[in-house]
């Protein structure tokens, strides 16, 4: 087709004629402006085939212009499904067109459209399930042909964040009713957010006509736009989508990289009317679009939509659409009104002043095209002689551009999602909506208010009222709403017996696709919408939902009213992951001995947030290093960071109580100075913590937890305590303290070298006790525990002391042969006493009975969280168990997630292998088949390479049985 021009200023608002911008569309180099978008880029230089449909693979055109359909939807490098009508065009930007077999111009899979007929909605669900196994054969082409555009999976996460805003008043739209709404408010005291999803205010005053002249919008949005810029009162948003309304007034905003989430005290929203499209043969063409989208091409990127046009219409708006393009240079062709006259007759006047032809009480029943359907190239006009049905007498005219208008459709959906009702009246054509929470209002067209004075007025009343409820004293309103004629036709829809009228463009779905899900007894609109898919594209029913609604009235003998459209849920526009996530980054904290372990040569590991020392040495002798630094706990005496343990102070009277009632073990009659092993379980009886709680005074316990589950459990403790309402405060004290771990049959010689306050004897200070005392002047909390299997003593102290702790630890151990071990050594040390972590040896489904847990329950407690569920799964037989394995030295070692097998069947999974130097074998904790966990019994498990090992189930622990080393 030949290049359309410009159109030369003041038209095209939004772009820079200053500023050209070079481009490419599949392959090919194209120049646009900056403000364009690439859709209107396109159309500029006479690019009209913009996309192919999903089923059908036909050519596509815009047909809205303001992202509201997926015609445009086009594939950037690094992005599919990107709405061309929206993205801003960029300079060197490489765009091409999805979903096509072949190319765009030329695309393959064109001929399925011809074969319609034998894919009737639905047929996928009756075609390819018999006979027997052919849904194998099916299914590859059926994936191949699914899908829009290509990931990239190469793309670099980019930076996307949150904030937060909490203004007095949200208004979601800016158009006329917004821009009042928001004013009128701001001028009574309200600090107000002015939501707008297009980089414009104003509007439809933007780019509509409300007059013959065609001078009132432009002049009332130069004065509403001016006022609300410089108001100090309004917070203005552009390109944001608000994607939802939730409780309260919780309004998550989209603009950009970033979301923010709103929560406002009062809420209006003016989100305006859907355009709708008329149904009939072929309406779908490139060329033929909303008369909006004609509107917005012309006003605001000045670019003609075609040479010689019809107009469609079902109301008067459709007149001012045809002065509009008249202005613009288009040759209107006719003016086809559904209607046997406009409500204005002085349009109908103005109109055909212009020598625009007007057939009344017509429509277009169906759209001719170039070669290859890749334009509208002309329309067959017919008289309407009943509902839906038209005469046998045929006017054909040619033209390049058909616009077109059925009426509106309210913006409905953050307003039914706040749980409004919207009801259809069938005799005047007409939307209402009611049922809105308080606080939450409707202004405008999405209230149903058309004419440009009422809708002024109901959004001055709206404000009123929000400031009314805010506390404010705003001026009353003063006048009453004139009366307004429906713009909607009650039946634009015109079935052709050649069918491929379009009532779903995303879906293809024809008139027939409708009636016939309706035949096959799908009669309630939900049931429809998935029957056939009608609504569920990337427009979201935007221009599906009414005519679906209709057909289906028609077909079952009800009204629209009674037939309703499908349930709005968030969110309104698809939102990317990156939003939900926010930022990208990965949480990062050390110890306060970091950069001594960083002296000492140590491996880092993440753990948590955190990161803490594997090994010391080189990563390729890992194994070599791990087994040195075990043997020398064993031997002489190690020194471990445990600074990342999680630590939380429980004080006050019910402090006992608290914990009594959280953990599985008994706490009220814990003795001052002892401390007691804590499992906790959840309410299903799983296991999700662990760790020891010491009882330094009656109303002061320390409690500790798993370095990557404190977060949760303090937020247990907190949960729970708001319902029990105990005397008891909980403090999260982790970051607060530095802590060590020092270990081996050395150790206590090591400490009494620096601890003199305490007396550190075996009797003084037994296995399980804990003492206040102090190391080297520092206040220190000491506990003797043994999750080495060694004597050892875990030291905390406040963070800030934490370099010079463990500087005075290494130093009195020198001549003792002291040495760090990591976190690697310390698990395979663990390992070897049989001790379990949680969230490694466990899982979401692991019970007490399942790790041999159940002697850390107390039995004579009323009460725990978890006791009832724990106490009915004990009455069920096990169905796996978690064992002790072993394998001789120089088998294959498995790995941690390697399965356990039951004959062809999978019975469980190793979580815990490691060669033992001090055992001489390779020893393991896996989950097995209840039976095939007794002591000496053979359980197989396949290794790296598919091989299948034999290993002994041993009773725990592996090492020290007596448990006589750490209790020395």
């Amino acid at each position: 087709m030949t290049a359309f021009n410009r159109l030369p200023a003041p038209l095209g608002l939004l772009i820079d004629r200053g500023q050209p911008v070079s481009f490419s569309f599949d392959g090919q180099t194209y120049q646009g402006l900056k403000g364009d978008s690439i859709a209107s880029a396109l159309l500029a230089n006479g690019r009209w085939l913009l996309s192919r449909s999903f089923k059908y693979h036909r050519p596509r055109g815009p047909l809205t212009l303001a992202g509201q359909d997926a015609n445009t939807l086009v594939q950037l490098p690094h992005e599919p499904n990107v709405l061309a009508d929206m993205e801003p065009l960029a300079a060197g930007q490489q765009v091409t067109a999805q979903n096509v077999s072949g190319s765009l111009d030329n695309d393959r899979d064109a001929y399925l459209g011809r074969f319609s007929r034998f894919m009737p909605v639905g047929f996928y669900y009756r075609s390819f399930y018999k006979p027997k196994g052919i849904w194998n054969r099916w299914e590859p082409l059926i994936r191949k042909k699914a899908g829009l555009g290509v990931l990239d999976v190469n793309f670099q996460p980019e930076y996307y964040d949150k904030a937060f805003l909490f203004p007095d008043l949200a208004v979601v739209g800016a158009g006329p009713a917004g821009l009042e709404a928001a004013l009128s408010a701001a001028d009574a005291g309200a600090k107000v957010l002015l939501i707008e999803q297009q980089a414009y205010l104003g509007g439809a005053l933007a780019w509509g006509r409300f007059d013959v002249d065609g001078k009132r919008a432009e002049s009332l949005r130069q004065k509403l736009v001016s006022a609300v810029e410089s108001h100090p009162n309004i917070q203005i948003m552009l390109e944001a989508t608000c994607n939802a309304w939730f409780t309260e007034h919780y309004l998550p905003v989209i603009q950009g990289k970033r979301l923010y989430k709103v929560r406002a005290r009062q809420c209006i929203v003016a989100a305006g009317a859907f355009d709708q499209p008329v149904v009939f043969r072929n309406n779908d063409l490139p060329g033929i679009m909303l008369t909006s989208a004609a509107q917005r091409l012309i006003k605001l990127y000045a670019v003609q939509p075609g040479h010689r046009g019809v107009v469609l219409t079902g109301n008067d708006d459709g007149y001012l659409a045809a002065l509009d393009l008249i202005e613009a240079g288009v040759q209107v062709a006719a003016l086809v009104d559904m209607r046997p006259q406009p409500s204005d007759s002085s349009l109908l006047a103005a109109v055909q002043a212009q020598g625009i032809r007007c057939e009344l009480n017509s429509t277009v029943y169906e759209a001719l095209h170039t070669r290859g359907m890749r334009h509208v190239s002309g329309v067959d006009i017919r008289r309407i002689v009943g509902k839906g049905r038209v005469a046998e007498k045929s006017l054909q005219l040619d033209c390049d551009l058909v616009c077109m208008s059925a009426g509106y459709m309210p913006v409905y959906q953050l307003l039914c999602q706040a749980g409004g009702k919207l009801a259809y009246d069938d005799s005047r054509a007409t939307f209402t909506l009611s049922g809105l929470p308080a606080g939450l209002q409707a202004a405008g067209s999405v209230n149903g208010r058309h004419s440009l004075d009422n809708l002024l007025l109901e959004a001055r009343e709206a404000a009123t009222r929000a400031c009314t409820a805010l506390g404010l004293n705003p001026p009353t309103v003063t006048g009453s709403p004139l009366a307004e004629v429906s713009p909607n036709f009650p039946w634009p829809i015109f079935a052709h017996p050649k069918g491929k009228e379009f009532v779903d463009f995303d879906e293809d779905l024809q008139v027939r696709d409708i009636v016939n899900a309706t035949r096959h007894g799908y009669r309630d609109v939900q049931l429809v919408k998935r029957f056939s898919t009608v609504g569920m594209g990337p427009s979201q029913g935007r221009h599906s939902a009414l005519p679906t609604a209709r057909l289906v009235a028609e077909a079952t003998g009800r009204s629209v009213s009674e037939t309703g459209v499908t349930t709005a849920r968030p969110p309104f526009v698809a939102e990317k992951l990156a939003h939900v996530a926010g930022r990208g980054f990965d949480p990062y904290r050390q110890t306060p001995m970091h950069h001594r372990h960083l002296e000492l040569g140590a491996k880092m590991m993440p753990a948590g947030v955190w990161q803490r020392p594997a090994y010391y040495g080189k990563p390729e002798e890992r194994d070599a290093c791990m087994q040195a630094e075990a043997r020398h706990v064993r031997e002489q005496v190690g020194l471990i960071d445990v600074s990342t343990l999680g630590g939380l102070d429980v004080r006050g009277p019910d402090a006992a109580e608290l914990l009594n009632r959280l953990y599985t073990f008994a706490f009220l009659k814990q003795p001052v100075g002892r401390s007691r092993y804590a499992l906790m379980t959840d309410e299903q009886g799983v296991v999700i913590d662990d760790g020891v709680c010491a009882r330094f005074a009656d109303d002061h316990f320390y409690v500790t937890a798993t370095t990557s589950g404190v977060d949760r459990i303090y937020q247990q403790m907190l949960k729970w305590n708001a319902q029990w309402r105990l005397n008891v405060d909980v403090t999260n004290v982790t970051a607060a303290l530095a802590a060590v771990n020092l270990a081996g049959p050395l150790s206590r010689q090591v400490l009494r070298k620096v601890c003199h306050d305490v007396d550190l004897s075996a009797d003084a200070f037994p296995y399980l006790g804990v003492r206040l005392g102090t190391v080297l002047g520092i206040p220190a909390r000491l506990m003797r525990v043994g999750f080495v299997g060694e004597l050892g003593y875990e030291i905390h102290v406040p963070a800030r002391y934490g370099e010079y702790l463990w500087d005075s630890l290494m130093q009195a151990g020198e001549k003792d042969g002291i040495r760090p071990f990591g976190v690697e050594t310390q698990r395979l040390l663990r390992l070897e006493k049989g001790h379990v972590i949680i969230s490694q040896d466990t899982d979401g489904m692991t019970t007490p009975a399942e790790i041999d847990m159940t002697w850390a329950i107390a039995r004579s407690k009323p009460f725990f969280v978890g006791k009832r569920s724990v106490e009915i799964l004990e009455k069920q037989p096990l169905r796996r168990k978690l064992v002790g394995f072993t394998l001789p030295k120089g088998a294959s070692q498995p790995l941690e997630g390697h399965l356990v097998l039951n004959g062809p069947d999978i019975s469980g999974n190793v979580t815990s292998c490691e060669y033992s130097q001090t055992l001489g074998q390779i020893i393991g904790l896996a989950y097995a088949g209840a039976h095939q966990a007794e002591p000496g019994s053979l359980i197989p498990i396949r290794v790296e390479g598919g091989e299948v090992v034999q290993a002994t189930v041993v009773k725990l622990p592996f090492f020290d049985p007596q448990n006589q080393r750490q209790e020395l």
